[in-house]
């Protein structure tokens, strides 16, 4: 295998075991372990952890190796404003005919968020779907990369801080409204809606 596809699968791997907490926050990365169970030698691992820390997804820390960054609301806090910023600007980039045809499929993914919510379900995907959709359009492959690096990071959040039943619901109409304001021409207001979104996150931190 390419040394470069190699690299790409590791790193794939690693955030994959940090995001679903199999290497914990806190914890200090075990690279004689982690060799051992993905089959391959120190070098190449070596590479994909610091390829990892430069995304901020670990921490190098001299002395230790590497550890897995905690979990700390400030950083929270600035994670999403600083993706709302970015989706919306991903947004007002995407020219108003190439937005026109996305509200219905828009709302499909919400009414599929309602049908989670109502079984009880983790809305995580579909809202991720949701979010992938809005910014499909958008031709700035340099600001897509920077907006899904960033959400990398946000996504050990979303289980903790998505805010339970009641913020859900206001989620989804958000949503829906952001599909109406587009299918009305009204880019400035999808914007601004989808902004707020993001950032109202931050008000429901620990409630259900």
């Amino acid at each position: 295998m390419p040394r470069d596809l190699l690299r790409r699968d590791l790193i794939q791997e690693i955030t994959a075991r940090v995001l679903d907490g199999r290497l914990a926050a806190g914890a200090r990365v075990n690279e004689v372990h982690l060799a051992r169970e993905l089959g391959v030698s120190r070098t190449p691992l070596r590479e994909a952890l610091i390829g990892l820390a430069d995304r901020g997804m670990l921490v190098s820390a001299p002395g230790r190796g590497f550890l897995v960054p905690p979990l700390e609301p400030e950083e929270a806090r600035r994670l999403y404003p600083l993706v709302a910023e970015l989706e919306s600007l991903a947004l007002r980039w995407t020219s108003p005919f190439d937005l026109a045809g996305l509200p219905e499929a828009l709302d499909l993914v919400a009414d599929e968020m309602a049908e989670v919510l109502e079984a009880g379900g983790d809305l995580l995907a579909a809202d991720e779907r949701w979010h992938a959709l809005l910014l499909s359009r958008c031709g700035n492959p340099h600001l897509m990369r920077l907006i899904e690096q960033t959400k990398l990071l946000l996504r050990r959040y979303d289980t903790l801080y998505f805010g339970g039943v009641r913020r859900a619901e206001e989620s989804i109409d958000e949503h829906r409204r952001i599909a109406a304001s587009i299918r009305a021409g009204d880019l400035p207001a999808a914007s601004e809606l989808l902004v707020r979104n993001w950032v109202k996150t931050l008000a429901f931190l620990g409630r259900g």
